[in-house]
């Protein structure tokens, strides 16, 4: 009873926040619902131009913007922010530190006022190449930032837990060998300093849970009380046929304090994994009971109970129920079975499963590598026990397509938003999954929408980034080129939109909109 109090407290604080405040984790709170209360925020832009024969933007020649910085030549990893500190994901090559050079994936931490580099992670690739590790593509996890505390799943496949400040205020916790750990096993370690980040403790997962990692490890993690839950990333080898290790865990818990495993997921989903697994988790408390959903590679989502539960020698995360995703007409056509990757056929779950309302909105898809193809937008209920792939399906939408996108829902009009790989953004009712509107962006969509101040943003490969009015009525209210692809999802805090392409992180802002709005991050209030 009391450890169902402390996890039911610890969401509560994640969801009550006064009108300008961090967004910490991704998708800003445990519910992972895109939307933002803030108000007062921009609609147009400028990004600027660059200064001559640099990658520098001359500040003098945008729009809304309070700063921009460099990031590297491919950025996937979302944006978070927190206690003054910009938590962004990119790659190395555009090296911050002469001694890090070649192909690493890096977190870099910004000052939120200036965008000015404060200190960085830097992640050696593994040495299995592409088929563990995709050479260039940078980190992928949201950090998830609590107190002086900073976590996230590296692209090694480790759940890792830093310092916020880095090196600057000396090197805390039991792990001490951040030179090392940088430079990568076996090299000659890299000498570090204040600007460096320091490591309290790593999980290696494919060390101590024998997981294959299937081209990247990405998931943002969760953090439910004093537990975190992450995706492991299980999945095929180089063959695209073969599962190394089936029996591993897909989903895991991990106590935040020491690095040591919690739980592990029932479900043996490592059996029937299409390719790989890549969704995040999110959590809420149901009829009295803390949840954490979980979009599998298999292609069904799991609701888990919160608090791991001994069984022998281990512990596990059991599963209260889990619904297939695909439906019936994505298996077979015809009495012949519909072969995995078939444009036609089914898909794992990508996207993050949000809860909103008893409810969770969850849609399916592919690796963006396998192109195009027939999707399913599903919405549970996530009161029910067992299978519920009859019994809890509220409603679904075919008209989707593949997508890796998350959903955002307003729960001012009830209105509900999502993009598809193909590019093209839905409006439907939330309640009833009835769609208003369709928007073709003409590009591939790796994102996901953001809805906040009435408006819609979103932004895709060739770069634009467009905002909509977040109504039943279609209206594009501006439609800006940031110059080079967007892959990741636009985020707001404290009264400013952030916005990633692939080689800049923008800062929106507009001044005379957001008059009255506190300068400062607002606390995190826990409701009564």
């Amino acid at each position: 009873m009391k450890t169902s109090c402390i996890l039911t407290a610890a969401l509560l604080a994640s969801v009550s926040f006064t009108q300008a405040a961090d967004w910490p984790q991704w998708g800003g709170h445990p519910s992972r619902n895109m939307h933002s209360s803030e108000k007062g925020l921009p609609d147009k832009f400028d990004p600027g131009k660059m200064k001559a024969g640099t990658q520098v933007v001359d500040m003098s020649t945008t729009k809304n913007a309070k700063w921009v910085a460099k990031l590297g030549s491919q950025s996937y990893g979302n944006v978070t922010i927190a206690g003054g500190k910009v938590f962004v994901g990119t790659n190395n090559d555009e090296p911050r530190d002469i001694k890090q050079q070649g192909d690493r994936s890096i977190m870099m931490v910004l000052d939120e006022k200036t965008g000015e580099l404060l200190w960085q992670l830097v992640i050696p690739k593994l040495a299995s190449g592409r088929v563990n590790d995709w050479e260039g593509l940078g980190l992928f996890s949201s950090p998830n930032v609590e107190g002086d505390r900073v976590y996230i799943v590296t692209t090694r496949c480790e759940v890792m837990c830093l310092d916020v400040n880095g090196l600057a205020n000396g090197n805390d916790g039991p792990f001490k060998d951040e030179g090392q750990y940088m430079a990568g096993p076996g090299k000659p370690k890299v000498e570090v300093g204040p600007k460096d980040a320091d490591i309290i403790w790593k999980y290696d997962m494919m060390d101590e849970l024998g997981v294959f990692p299937h081209n990247a490890s990405n998931c943002s993690v969760l953090i439910v009380g004093d537990t975190l839950f992450a995706c492991t990333s299980n999945g095929q080898d180089w063959t695209h046929s073969n599962i190394p290790n089936p029996n591993s865990p897909s989903f895991i818990a991990v106590n935040k304090k020491t690095g040591e495993l919690a739980g592990e997921d029932d479900a043996k989903i490592g059996q029937r994994i299409f390719h790989g697994q890549w969704s995040s988790p999110s959590a809420a408390t149901v009829n009295g009971r803390p949840l954490v959903f979980f979009g599998g590679g298999d292609g069904w989502c799991y609701a888990f109970d919160a608090k791991p539960v001994k069984d022998g020698d281990n512990s596990f995360l059991k599963t209260v129920w889990k619904a297939d995703c695909n439906p019936p007409e994505y298996k077979s056509k015809d009495g012949k079975p519909i072969k995995y990757p078939a444009a036609e056929g089914v898909s794992e779950i990508n996207s993050t499963p949000v809860f909103y309302k008893n409810r969770v909105y969850v849609a399916t898809g592919q690796d963006p590598e396998h192109g195009e193809g027939v999707g399913h937008l599903v919405c549970l209920d996530a009161t029910k026990e067992g299978d519920i792939t009859k019994s809890g399906v509220l409603w679904s939408f075919k008209g989707i397509h593949r997508t890796i996108s998350t959903v955002s829902i307003d729960p001012e009009t009830g209105l509900l938003f999502i993009g598809d790989f193909s590019g093209f953004v839905y409006c439907l009712d939330a309640e009833t999954g009835k769609l208003h509107w369709t928007y073709d962006m003409k590009a591939h969509m790796w994102g996901s929408t953001l809805v906040a101040d009435g408006k819609l943003y979103v932004g895709d490969e060739d770069g634009d980034l467009v905002v909509m009015a977040a109504t039943k009525e279609k209206k594009v209210l501006s439609e800006t080129n940031l110059g080079a692809p967007v892959y990741s999802t636009p985020v707001v805090a404290n009264g400013v939109l952030y916005i990633a392409s692939n080689s800049h992180l923008y800062a929106f802002h507009d001044s005379t909109r957001a008059k009255g709005l506190p300068d400062q991050p607002a606390k995190v209030e826990l409701k009564k």
